[in-house]
């Protein structure tokens, strides 16, 4: 691998991070990442009508107290965050 194939793949990466935050960074911690892949997981549940009638169908719900649920745990899907260590 030659140093412009390094360069074209890192600057590649920077523009994808750049166009969806989902694909995180360098500085981005676990906890972020992961409440990252919640919100698009509920988000994508709420917008796909036919996946959200089947989470409604299995916790027998009906379709707009699931679309509820799911807005709800959007707020904090994987509770509060850990607190930081000062530096």
């Amino acid at each position: 691998m030659q140093a412009s194939d390094r360069f074209n793949i890192n600057s590649q990466l920077e523009h994808l991070q750049a166009k969806y935050v989902g694909t995180g960074h360098a500085d981005m911690s676990r906890f972020e990442w992961a409440v990252n892949i919640q919100r698009d997981s509920y988000a994508s549940y709420v917008g796909h009508y036919p996946m959200l009638a089947y989470f409604a169908i299995a916790e027998n719900e009906s379709i707009g107290r699931e679309r509820y649920n799911f807005m709800q745990k959007m707020l904090l899907p994987c509770g509060l965050p850990p607190e930081r260590e000062e530096e």
